[in-house]
């Protein structure tokens, strides 16, 4: 029998995919979360809970090799209260959990948002971290905690991904895989011309568990090996739909303060960091990863984004009418981006 593995948010996106690669490795899982998933793997055990409960997330872990720590308030929550609930103290009451359990190993997702906006690029693991949003500033403070257990002797290693893509992703991705179906056009900050790098799930997974493997605690960022510019990637999309859709310009400084402004009094179902992003460059430096986990990045950017779109198309009646999934498995409303896409 392999070793037991405790995925936390397992059934949320990313989660849900992370059990089956675990699966697939030979390991023995259990999830930890609010709700069940109605596809989770008949072999795979559940404990429901709420990572805010010490007793429950105890509970889980006992009897756990390995956890992979992915229970967060995403960006689309616009929740601070919660950000720091989930997000920080959440994280520490998994890390005193572990080490109560005898947990040999702990991998926690955290996020590029926690560098801010890079002074330069390419970001690497000892770039400054200067988050300039709430749920940046959670998942960095869920660093330090980790940190601290490090220095207790958790063997606990830090996975920074880039903004994740893949089968299945939605959230914030449905809306613009929903224009594009529509042959609306497609909006980017100035000339679109920010180099964007984004990390297919699958890859994360194998990232994720090569960490598990890998002893002694380290942080690694995760992203493409294969990537352009926003405007670059935009355009391989619509040029792969074939719906009529172009990619269109609109000036960088009006577009940042309006997307700040309506998603700030939640007319818009844009985060903190979409505004604060989109229109800059950002790439990792993955030459870490590659050296010391022997991981190897297998999607571009145009590979996943159109595969993707081609999933959305696939199951778009499904998704639409999917009612109280999480954030990144579900439609969101288009709020006040219905004026914008309009104009365009």
């Amino acid at each position: 029998m392999g070793s037991m593995i405790l995925i936390t948010g397992g059934s949320g996106y990313f989660g849900s995919l992370l059990v089956r690669k675990a699966l697939e490795k030979g390991y023995r899982c259990r999830v930890f979360d609010l709700v069940d998933a109605d596809d989770r793997p008949p072999n795979v055990e559940f404990y429901q809970g709420d990572i805010r409960n010490y007793d429950s997330i105890l509970k889980a872990c006992e009897g756990v090799d390995i956890i992979h720590h992915n229970v967060a308030q995403v960006p689309l929550a616009k929740d601070r209260k919660l950000f720091r609930e989930v997000n920080i103290n959440g994280t520490e009451n998994l890390l005193r959990a572990a080490v109560a359990a005898g947990v040999s190993k702990v991998v926690y997702t955290s996020s590029s948002a926690v560098y801010g906006v890079p002074e330069s690029n390419p970001v690497r693991e000892e770039s400054p971290k200067v988050p300039r949003e709430a749920y940046g500033v959670a998942k960095l403070e869920g660093e330090n905690r980790c940190a601290e257990y490090r220095e207790r002797g958790l063997d606990v290693t830090i996975v920074r991904p880039r903004t994740v893509l893949g089968h299945g992703r939605l959230g914030i991705f449905q809306i613009l895989f929903e224009w594009v179906y529509n042959g609306y056009n497609i909006p980017v900050l100035g000339k679109g011309d920010n180099r964007y790098q984004f990390v297919h799930a699958d890859d994360l997974a194998e990232a994720c568990i090569l960490a598990g493997e890998h002893a002694g605690g380290d942080a690694y960022n995760i992203g493409a090996e294969r990537f352009g510019t926003m405007r670059e990637m935009l355009e391989a999309l619509c040029a792969h739909a074939g719906t009529g859709s172009h990619v269109k310009g609109v000036p960088m400084g009006p577009a940042t303060i309006l997307m700040e402004v309506t998603s700030s009094l939640g007319l818009s179902p844009l985060g903190a960091y979409h505004s604060l992003m989109y229109g800059r460059s950002m790439y990792f430096d993955i030459t870490k990863a590659k050296n010391e986990l022997g991981w190897q990045p297998q999607y571009s950017n145009d590979e996943m984004i159109i595969e993707s779109y081609d999933w959305y198309v696939r199951n778009r009646e499904k998704v639409i009418n999917n009612k109280g999934a999480s954030f990144h498995r579900s439609a969101l409303r288009e709020g006040v981006l219905r004026v914008v896409r309009s104009m365009l």
